[in-house]
């Protein structure tokens, strides 16, 4: 079914589809910081995502372990980037994820990498196990970032709940 159409449409539907997902987490991100934040927001995200392990059940995105590394280490070393650029803050006693101004130039910068890095490689890893690996890296990527703002969110709750009297 996969390998009937051509790589280059594949190429061109999953670069937009990336424009409009990297959209996406910017709209969805600066309205978040709006709202107070919580634990269920912070963990749900990578939660949902997981469902997309599911298409390694197609051999068309299945990738070897050497790939899974490369892509792990690069979203591990990414999300060195959006966790440094994602803090809280308390207002009015609640906890609030703080807009950054450098959070959508990062989020627009990886996206440019990205894509880039699709159109280079995407001569020379078959299309699916590329899109097998980018899976892997945005994994990679949001796991270490939300497990950093969920242990940032807890230690922001703790010291708020101490100090307020009793």
């Amino acid at each position: 079914m996969f390998e009937q159409i051509p790589p280059e449409v594949y190429l061109v539907i999953t670069t937009i589809g990336a424009v409009f997902m990297g959209i996406f987490a910017i709209f969805v991100r600066s309205r978040s910081a709006k709202k107070p934040a919580s634990v269920k927001k912070i963990l749900l995200p990578p939660l949902f995502m997981s469902t997309g392990a599911l298409m390694f059940i197609f051999p068309f995105f299945r990738v070897e372990p050497p790939q899974i590394a490369e892509a792990l280490a690069a979203g591990i070393i990414f999300s060195v980037v959006l966790i440094w650029t994602s803090k809280f803050e308390e207002r009015d006693g609640e906890i609030y994820l703080k807009q950054s101004k450098a959070f959508i130039f990062i989020l627009i910068g990886l996206l440019l990498v990205r894509l880039l890095a699709k159109v280079i490689l995407s001569s020379t890893i078959d299309i699916g196990e590329l899109a097998g690996m980018f899976w892997i890296l945005a994994f990679g990527m949001i796991i270490p970032w939300r497990l950093a703002m969920y242990l940032q969110f807890k230690k922001l709750a703790e010291k708020n709940k101490s100090a307020v009297p009793s």
